[in-house]
């Protein structure tokens, strides 16, 4: 089947007739309306590319340096929480699809596998997601923990301090089935491991993640972390020079694929002013609807280093194992491919914003 699925909303459709409902809408939906999740998408769509033409583009190359380490294509797999309702063998089995890809993937604080276990498979260092919990001892010993098992760099998620409004989630009653638990986080027992992902009645409150952090933490946990350490889901310029003058070596702009706030600014469209106020030193990142080539392109025109691809590896997990997560990279990367050589770009530095023209 997967080699009649052409593109990555492909995916998405053949994802939806094979999953049950609620493994489904857990990945597709967003949060509240979904004004958000919907901008994700259409926010790419006000972007018209500008061809140069007569330029030699008989080599191509998508290589980008992240941190000092070489990556294949600037796409690297966000970290996306219960990989196992995609499919029997969860982690384990994106991270095989990860190494066909020769692409990274950072891998979730919520993960139904432990990142020992799925780093033990791996290819190549993955990078980890750091949900900070309130009890921070622990979240110093799972800090060391990934680190001794060769953790690559650390993204810290900062965007959902209390629990997000998902209207479809709430529709159908979403919970995690009976037995799957938050493999990283079984030291602090089955009552945080296997809590409610949305806890039911009227609570804002969630006993996976800290509703305390502040940038007093991030001093902190910058002194814990000898690898780059990276804030993910920064929207306002400001907060991206916080992170800066708090010795970030990143951040990643998101506003949580459209899962936190509902009504917030696209990630593409929020992605010039940190590059502009963050300025060269500062390695930026974005992830949020990137379905195309063109969107990698894009992104990379106004300043992004590298893009982050959550929903479309899950459903291509859910069709076809690792073999589905490769293609939906594979796919991806020729799509890369093509509208650099289609625009005259032999190398990654020619993305340049003259690329770029906005409609409105």
């Amino acid at each position: 089947m997967s080699q009649r699925l052409v593109n990555l909303d492909d995916y998405e459709a053949a994802a939806r007739s094979l999953l049950d409902e609620q493994a489904f809408e857990y990945v597709a939906s967003g949060a509240g309306s979904e004004t958000t999740l919907r901008a994700n998408r259409t926010a790419f769509d006000d972007l018209e590319l500008l061809p140069r033409m007569l330029h030699d583009v008989s080599r191509i190359d998508t290589t980008v340096e992240l941190f000092g380490k070489i990556h294949s294509l600037p796409v690297l797999l966000a970290p996306t929480g219960y990989h196992r309702l995609m499919h029997p063998l969860g982690e384990l089995e994106t991270i095989l699809g990860a190494n066909m890809a020769d692409c990274t993937l950072v891998a979730a604080n919520f993960a139904t596998e432990t990142f020992v276990s799925v780093q033990a498979q791996a290819a190549r260092p993955q990078w980890f997601q750091m949900y900070v919990q309130s009890d921070r001892t622990f979240t110093r010993d799972l800090l060391q923990e990934v680190l001794s098992a060769g953790c690559e760099a650390v993204c810290v998620t900062v965007d959902q301090p209390v629990n997000a409004i998902r209207d479809r989630e709430a529709r159908i009653g979403f919970e995690l089935p009976k037995g799957m638990e938050r493999a990283n986080l079984k030291r602090l027992g089955s009552a945080v491991a296997g809590a409610a992902h949305s806890p039911q009645g009227f609570h804002i409150y969630n006993a996976v993640r800290a509703s305390d952090l502040t940038w007093k933490d991030l001093e902190w946990l910058r002194g814990e972390c000898p690898v780059p350490l990276m804030l993910k889901g920064i929207l306002h310029p400001d907060d991206a020079v916080m992170a800066q003058q708090s010795g970030c070596d990143g951040i990643i702009v998101s506003n949580h694929g459209g899962r936190a706030l509902d009504g917030v600014q696209s990630t593409i469209a929020a992605l010039p002013a940190i590059v502009e106020a963050v300025g060269p030193g500062m390695t930026v990142l974005m992830d949020g609807g990137i379905r195309r080539g063109t969107d990698v392109v894009k992104a990379l025109a106004l300043g992004a280093k590298a893009v982050l691809l959550g929903r479309p590896y899950l459903f291509g997990l859910a069709v076809d194992g690792a073999a589905g997560v490769a293609r939906v990279v594979n796919l991806l990367r020729m799509e890369c491919q093509i509208a650099m050589g289609l625009l005259g770009c032999q190398d990654l530095s020619q993305i340049q914003p003259q690329l770029l023209h906005r409609k409105r």
